[in-house]
This record gives C-alpha cells, sequence and structure tokens, in this order.
C-alpha cells in the first residue's frame, strides 16, 4: 500500500515527455524537483518526530530561520537578481513571514509550540516564497517592455520609484491571483485538507472550519505584504538586472 504512490509519478513521466518533445528546456529542472520533493518529504516525516519534542523557543525560532534562509535561497535561484538579489529575498520573506507568525502568536490563533508554530510557519514562508517569486518575475516582464519609457521619466526628473509605480501594482495583482482564487473556490471546488483532516478526527465543523479560515486568512495576509515588500525593495535591483541582460 505505501508504495502505490509510485504510479502516480507516471503524470510526472508524462509531463517530463512533453516538456522534452516541445523543447519547452524545464524537463530537467522537473524531474530533479519532483525527485527533491520524496527525499525531503521522506526525510521531513522523520525529522518532525523530533522537532515536535523540542521544548526550546530558541530551537523553533533556528528552525524557522533556516526556512526562511532555504526559501530566500530558492526564490533567488529562480528570479537571479543579479545585484542583492538573496539579500532583497530574505529580507522580503523574513519581513513579511515574521510580521504574520508574530501577529498569530499575539492573538492567540497559534501556540508557540512545536506541532504548531513550526507547519504554520512553514505554510506562511512557503507562500512569501511564492508570492515573491512571482512578483519579481512579473515586475521583470514589465521593466524589460517598458524600460524606455523608464529611462524617459527618470531623464525628464522622475524618481525611479515613481516611474515603477503602475508596474509595482500589476506585479502585486497578478501574485495575489493565486489567493484570490482559493478564497474564491473554498468549499466548492478546493477541499482544504485540514478541515477534511480535523473532520475525520472527530473535530466539530465550526471549529474545523473556524481553523481553516485562520490559515487561509493568514495566507493572504502574507501574500500582500510579499507583494509590498518584493516592489519596495526590488524594483531598483531589477531595472539593473534587465539593463544588464
Amino acid at each position: 500500500m505505501e508504495y502505490k504512490f509510485l504510479f502516480s509519478y507516471l503524470m510526472v513521466i508524462t509531463a517530463l515527455y512533453y516538456a522534452y518533445r516541445e523543447r519547452l528546456g524545464i524537463e530537467k529542472t522537473l524531474f530533479i524537483n519532483s525527485v527533491r520533493a520524496f527525499i525531503q518529504l521522506l526525510f521531513l516525516g522523520y525529522i518532525l518526530t523530533f522537532i515536535f519534542h523540542l521544548n526550546s523557543p530558541f530551537e523553533l525560532i533556528g528552525i524557522l530561520f533556516l526556512m526562511i534562509l532555504f526559501a530566500s535561497y530558492t526564490a533567488q535561484s529562480r528570479v537571479k537578481l543579479k545585484e542583492k538579489g538573496y539579500s532583497t529575498a530574505f529580507l522580503t520573506i523574513l519581513l513579511s513571514s515574521s510580521i504574520v507568525i508574530a501577529s498569530l502568536l499575539i492573538f492567540g490563533i497559534v501556540s508557540f509550540k512545536p506541532n504548531e508554530i513550526i507547519p504554520v510557519g512553514g505554510m506562511i514562508i512557503g507562500n512569501a516564497l511564492n508570492v515573491y517569486t512571482i512578483a519579481v518575475d512579473r515586475m521583470k516582464g514589465e521593466v524589460e517592455n517598458s524600460i524606455d519609457i523608464i529611462e524617459n521619466i527618470v531623464a525628464l526628473g522622475g524618481r525611479l520609484k515613481d516611474a515603477f509605480s503602475l508596474i509595482g501594482k500589476k506585479s502585486v495583482k497578478a501574485a495575489m491571483i493565486p489567493v484570490t482564487n482559493m478564497l474564491q473556490t473554498v468549499g466548492i471546488i478546493h477541499i482544504p485538507g485540514i478541515t477534511t483532516g480535523m473532520l475525520i478526527a472527530g473535530a466539530d465543523p465550526f471549529t474545523a472550519v473556524s481553523y481553516q479560515l485562520a490559515i487561509m486568512y493568514m495566507v493572504v495576509s502574507v501574500a500582500m505584504f510579499t507583494g509590498i515588500f518584493s516592489v519596495r525593495f526590488g524594483y531598483d535591483k531589477i531595472l539593473r538586472t534587465v539593463k544588464q541582460s
């Protein structure tokens, strides 16, 4: 029973074949990441049994910090800003994640226990990573298409920050699309795993739904903060990256 999941890899093989046939150039990355996902999840399954027994707040903070470091590395490897790319990703993900995690702790939505703060923190940091890469990638594309306009605005005495205003808004809006789609379809198309799991475990429906809503609203919050910080910290680095390409 445990090994039947391997048959699902046939779907990945189909995607690999299509990517190779159409020369999309992503087949190597797709293959490596699909194998990496298996190894990482297998490792996670064993390491969580150890993490959930930790009691020191410093140990838990250290684990969250390591998550942010790796998320920043992953973000930079995807968008490849040529100047201070890693520090930009790190600062964006750190600030947006810290604000949301701190808010959840202050309002008592989650407690600083390993079985709560680590999974929730992972979801927050993971969503910050996704929004950062989408926002920065969208900004890079917009700058490539309108770099002449930006340079003309600056040449006429305008501020670079003002020239990026519309581009930044479009980028944040694009990065928020997956989140808004999730809110619109939840309970109709998207069936949340947390709610389902809690109901199977015998929890009251209102309790299960309340916890799921807290998680979803948390995702909305971290997405907005990450989008804003991505524009605030990255616009000048993106311009230099495009001009050097």
